[in-house]
């Protein structure tokens, strides 16, 4: 996946107006995006989304978070249309993670679903408490696909006014935290999913923002506006010369018996290696998702 729009879970439009994007995950949203008084609503509109055709679109389902009176209400209400993942915000650490696992194998038995195919999604850094627990996550997680960073949240829980500078960038504790999500995702071997661009009429700012995490590491961005998809779409789609380059990088280690490589003038060894399979993996992807016009 490259890019993950949320869409209220209680907006059959604004679930329609998604399914019609190019973005390759929705997340169908019960959490911030729906009022108290409209939760059960939203679980029946989102029920009846899961049980409908999907047009090769993932379905992804944000609950509600642990601390609430929601989230098991949430997940016994969504899990008989087998979502393809679940997103937990306000994630605290990896026993978050488990305890949510759990409840899901508890339900994929009720509901007499395949175990083990619906995947989790952390939002891991909404608490001080949750970024302080980043150093926790060391190896894969059962049903963990994907790390998801966000500092709207976090910039409440800590009492900060703001968390980006007057030219856009994150200001240093928002850009330390957004790091060690990265890495953390890395070490869990994990999708690393950078956070939503809220100047949603920003498309110069939201493009800058995405092919620097692209280079950094990050493989996908969430998004909360229709506008934004085609941006991040671009971002994390491997271009012509990227790629040439990747099969190059392959070619030369092709022709060596050692553990190291040249190509036009610079030594390669074994992370270029991995770097270029990366990209044609990617690639592969993409191309898999054109022709199956999802």
């Amino acid at each position: 996946m490259r890019s993950l729009l949320f869409v209220p879970g209680d907006s059959e439009r604004k679930i329609a107006k998604g399914f019609g994007t190019p973005a390759d995950a929705l997340i169908l949203d019960l959490e911030d995006a729906v009022a108290p008084s409209r939760k059960e609503a939203a679980r029946a509109l989102c029920a009846e989304v899961l049980g409908s055709p999907r047009n090769g679109k993932r379905v992804i389902v944000r609950i509600n978070a642990f601390d609430t009176p929601h989230a098991l209400h949430d997940l016994a209400a969504i899990v008989r249309g087998n979502p393809d993942g679940v997103m937990l915000p306000k994630c605290q650490g990896p026993a978050d993670m488990r305890r949510l696992a759990d409840m899901i194998e508890i339900l994929e038995v009720r509901e007499d679903l395949g175990e083990g195919q619906i995947e989790i999604y952390p939002i891991a850094t909404e608490t001080a408490q949750a970024v302080l627990s980043l150093a926790e996550y060391r190896a894969p997680l059962r049903r963990v696909a994907g790390l998801l960073w966000g500092g709207e949240d976090l910039g409440a829980d800590i009492g900060a006014s703001a968390n980006r500078e007057a030219n856009g960038r994150y200001r240093p504790l928002f850009e330390a935290v957004r790091n060690q999500c990265l890495l953390a995702a890395s070490a869990m071997e994990a999708a690393a999913i950078d956070a939503v661009y809220v100047d949603f009429r920003n498309p110069d700012g939201l493009r800058a923002e995405a092919e620097q995490a692209a280079r950094d590491g990050f493989t996908a961005k969430a998004a909360i506006h229709p506008d934004q998809i085609a941006i991040i779409n671009a971002a994390f789609t491997p271009g012509a010369e990227a790629i040439a380059h990747a099969k190059a990088v392959l070619a030369a280690f092709e022709n060596t018996e050692s553990g190291v490589a040249s190509l036009n003038g610079r030594m390669l060894d074994a992370p270029h290696l991995k770097g270029a399979r990366r990209i044609l993996e990617r690639a592969r992807l993409q191309v898999m998702r054109d022709e199956s016009g999802a």
